[in-house]
């Protein structure tokens, strides 16, 4: 499967995986969102910001999904992969303050992280403010230059 991630540019996430300094995606979500439950180890994940084409390109390594989330577990998860998912120590309390509702986590650990030729996609049938899409081939959605 291909999936397309799609960060907020204010958070300054993209340099950081290419960097290496972010080597886990994470999502937090109050339902089951995509990804859930649609990805796996070897995958495909694009990478764009929002508004922009996708630069990014990188494979699935390692899946971890947590469920039932308290605020205390939150702060576990962010204590001990924080700094996987970009995030300074200093940060973790902000984070901790928008995720300590969350009842979902998935962690998604990178690998072969390239850039690549920019492209632009066609979100139409995903929902203007879908975040993430999961899709059988990245052709289905990349628009013809």
């Amino acid at each position: 499967m291909d999936h397309i991630a799609i960060m907020r540019k204010s958070w300054g996430l993209l340099p950081k995986i290419l960097e290496g300094t972010k080597t886990v995606e994470s999502r937090w979500y109050k339902n089951k969102y995509a990804p859930w439950g649609k990805i796996q180890k070897r995958d495909t994940i694009y990478f764009k910001n929002s508004g922009e084409g996708i630069t990014i390109k990188a494979t699935v390594d390692k899946v971890l999904s947590f469920e039932n989330l308290t605020p205390e577990i939150v702060l576990e998860i962010l204590e001990e992969f924080g700094s996987n998912d970009g995030i300074e120590n200093s940060s973790i309390p902000y984070y901790f303050k928008l995720f300590r509702v969350k009842r979902y986590c998935l962690l998604i650990f990178l690998k072969d992280v390239q850039k690549i030729e920019p492209f632009q996609i066609n979100k139409k049938g995903f929902g203007a403010k879908s975040a993430w899409l999961t899709i059988a081939d990245i052709r289905q959605v990349k628009v013809a230059t």
